[in-house]
Parts: C-alpha cells; sequence; structure tokens
C-alpha cells in the first residue's frame, strides 16, 4: 500500500491528449495494474460521456460531460445502462458571459439527477470554471460551486502555452477554493512531480508536488504570493524535504486527485525523488 498522500492521487486519463491512447488500450492498461503494487496510486478511469458504450469493463469511472448542463441526465442515465460506477461527474461552464447562471444551471442539474436516483448522493461533481484571473464573475461563479456542495477543476495545462496557468494565477485560484472550503481536483499538464520547463516544447509545466505542497502551505496560511514562489519551485531536493515534513495526508482532503495521461510518469517520479519504496510502497525516511 502506498503511503496515504499518494493513494487515488492519479486519475487514469489515458484517453485524453496529449497521449490519446486507443480506449481498448487504455481500458486494458487500467484493469490490469489492478494487482500491480501501486494500484492504490490510480483512482478512477476518466472518459466522456460519449465514449461510455465502448467501455467494455465495470470500472469506476469519471464522466467528462461534453454538453452543457442538460446533458448531465443522460450522460449518467447512459453510465447506468452499462452498469459503470461513477466515481465523480465533471462539467466545464460553457457560458463566460453568465458565469454564475451557468453554474445554478449545473446544480439544478445535478439536484435533478440525484432526485432521479441516477447520481448517488456521495458522488462528488467537479465544476471547471475558464482558465482565467479569480476575476468578480469567477469568484461569483466559484461561489456558486460551493454553496451546491460540488468541487472545483481546474485546467493546469494542454496543448497550447496559454492553456499553462501562471504560479500567480493557480495560486489564485488554490486560495479561492480554500477560501470557500471546496475541494478540487487538477487537469492536463501535471504529468510529473516537479515544476519544469518541458524540453520538447518549452512550455512551463507545473508540478504535481509542488500544488501538493502549495495546498498544504495556503491552508496554513501562506500568501498567495508565497504559494505562487511554491509552485515555481523547480528545485527536488527544496521540494523533497519540505514534503518530508509537511501533513500531506491532510492536504489531500483539498487537492482530491488530478488526471493524467500518464500513470506511469508520475509513479517513476515519486519512486525517484524517494517518496515512495517500490518493494513495499512505504515512505523512505
Amino acid at each position: 500500500m502506498l503511503p496515504e498522500p499518494f493513494r487515488g492521487l492519479v486519475d487514469d486519463a489515458a484517453v485524453f491528449p496529449p497521449g490519446d491512447a486507443p480506449l481498448p488500450e487504455a481500458l486494458a492498461a487500467y484493469v490490469g495494474r489492478q494487482d500491480a503494487w501501486y494500484a492504490d496510486l490510480v483512482g478512477s478511469f476518466v472518459v466522456t460521456d460519449v465514449a461510455l458504450p465502448s467501455v467494455t469493463e465495470r470500472v469506476p469511472v469519471s464522466v467528462v460531460v461534453t454538453g452543457g448542463a442538460g446533458a448531465i441526465a443522460g450522460a449518467l442515465k447512459l453510465a447506468a445502462r452499462h452498469d459503470l460506477p461513477v466515481a465523480g461527474l465533471e462539467i466545464a461552464l460553457r457560458d463566460p458571459d453568465d458565469l454564475a447562471g451557468n453554474a445554478r444551471r449545473v446544480t439544478a442539474a445535478v439536484d435533478a439527477a440525484r432526485g432521479e436516483g441516477v447520481l448517488g448522493e456521495e458522488t462528488p461533481v467537479y465544476v471547471e470554471l475558464p482558465q482565467s484571473e479569480p476575476t468578480a464573475s469567477w469568484l461569483a461563479a466559484a461561489d456558486v460551486v460551493a454553496e451546491g456542495e460540488h468541487r472545483l477543476k481546474l485546467r493546469t495545462g494542454g496543448l497550447e502555452a496559454e492553456k499553462f496557468p501562471t504560479p500567480e494565477t493557480l495560486a489564485g485560484w488554490i486560495d479561492a477554493a480554500l477560501d470557500r472550503e471546496t475541494p478540487f481536483k487538477c487537469t492536463a499538464g501535471l504529468h510529473h512531480a516537479i515544476a519544469h520547463r518541458d524540453h520538447e516544447t518549452g512550455f512551463p509545466h507545473h508540478g504535481f508536488l509542488n500544488v501538493l505542497l502549495a495546498t498544504r502551505q495556503a491552508f496554513d496560511g501562506a500568501t498567495t504570493s508565497e504559494v505562487a514562489t511554491l509552485l515555481a519551485d523547480h528545485y527536488p531536493n527544496d521540494l523533497v524535504a519540505l514534503a518530508r515534513t509537511s501533513d500531506l495526508a491532510g492536504a489531500r482532503r483539498w487537492f482530491v486527485s488530478f488526471g493524467s495521461c500518464s500513470v506511469q510518469e508520475p509513479l517513476d517520479d515519486l519512486v525517484g525523488l524517494g517518496l515512495v519504496d517500490p518493494g513495499h510502497g512505504e515512505e523512505q525516511a
């Protein structure tokens, strides 16, 4: 069993860019690693609603709704029709001119789905806000998400440079989530533990260990500027030393997981940094 801070940290998003694995191949890999020593690193299998009929194994799925709020019920009924346990529901707000109103429509659709019994009362719903500074309208939408007892989904990368938020922007998002006592997950660009610049694309990537530590520090009262500095730190020795003295398990109450098209890369980093021992899955002193 892995150390508590890393259990369920990675949601398997192998079918999404940049991996773009064929669904049968990704599904076979997900099922195949269930007996591996690091099996508990991985949470759900992330898939779009339109791909649900192609999921031929009964695995816990995080369903990414590709339409608006009106598509939520149909996606959940499709999952039920194929006997797929829904571990999470993810939806992006699609009306930039009325983010709070859009968030309220999502909440109404989720409440209706729970009332119909097609979405479990405890199944988390992740609402993705636009990749912008936390403006007044952004924060108003975050308020609605919190009021509905949903969670935030933060996009931390993509296929273009502008898809990677600055450390300052990401720090603002984390601060907004914690201020509202709202758990969050991240998606895209977090394949590696430590912040770095990709040698092929030149894009500055965030590190999942940076985000975990930054969440801990923010919860403990660090300023947004201090959190941004930690997010930008690319020195492994410093970050590992801090990780060994931080309550990372407590930080997971807020930073729930991240979707990655690779499971192996995060695992290799944890082992390489000495935070996980492949011999017995425990932290090394």
